[in-house]
Order: structure tokens, then sequence, then C-alpha cells
């Protein structure tokens, strides 16, 4: 394995959870997106990096879209539920 994270280990939800956790913890202190709530914050990382991982791997479709919507939920609940796990 020559790299950290490849665009097809961010479509898995290992993969994408793990980028989530720790793009929203490197992150969340940053100027205006330290008022956004962390919960939302991470969704949207998730979104994005899903969103992101379909473009450069050519799955970017409507349907894919839509369940990347979804399963970005799954992605920061399991996120945020992982550093919660850490941090206690």
């Amino acid at each position: 394995m020559q790299e950290f994270f490849t665009w097809n280990a961010l479509l898995t939800c290992s993969g994408a959870t793990l980028a989530t956790t720790m793009l929203t913890q490197f992150l969340k202190e940053l100027g205006f997106i330290k008022k956004i709530p962390t919960r939302i914050f991470s969704y949207v990382v998730a979104v994005v990096l899903m969103l992101l991982a379909m473009l450069f791997e050519d799955a970017f479709s409507l349907e894919n879209v839509a369940i990347a919507l979804i399963n970005a939920t799954v992605v920061a609940l399991a996120s945020n539920g992982a550093f919660d796990a850490v941090n206690s």
C-alpha cells in the first residue's frame, strides 16, 4: 500500500468514516466553522468526501448522489460516535 487513502477507499464505509472523523476534528475549530454544530459539520464533510470520491472514481450519477446523501448520515453518525468513544 503506497497511499494512506485512495478515492476508492473513501467510497467504503470505514474509509469514509475515518476520513470524516479526521477532517472534522482538524477543521471544527476554524473561524466560521466553529459556530456550526459538530454533528452538522461532520455530515457536510461526509457528503463532500463521498461526492468527490464518486467524481474521481467515475461513479458520479444521480442514483449514486441520492444514496450518498443517506450513506453520509451513517458515516457522520459513526464518525461522531467513534470520536465520542475515544474521547470519553
